[in-house]
């Protein structure tokens, strides 16, 4: 379905980022600068579904309803708005 579709338009979204690619009952993506992708998923559209309150994970839906993870790769970053006072909209 439209999942696998989705997999590598946003593994191509790291432009040469080494991500790691964990599937369970969700997929998730480590990149090195997930905060970053999150903000271009935001500015194409995407609802970030739970956003990085905590400097480090994400989630947004695939088109057919499939969570996928934005996990930032180590520590986690600086925490900021607008990500700090975001509410999470929908479930994840």
């Amino acid at each position: 379905g439209r999942t696998e579709e989705i997999i590598p338009t946003i593994a191509g979204a790291f432009d040469g980022d080494p991500v790691a690619l964990l599937v369970d009952a969700n997929s998730c993506y480590s990149p090195d600068k997930a905060i970053e992708v999150g903000h271009m998923l935001q500015d194409n559209g995407i609802t970030i579904n739970r956003p990085p309150r905590d400097g480090r994970m994400a989630f947004v839906k695939s088109p057919d309803g499939i969570s996928i993870e934005l996990l930032q790769k180590g520590e986690a970053l600086e925490i900021k708005e607008p990500w700090a006072s975001m509410p999470n909209e929908g479930t994840w």
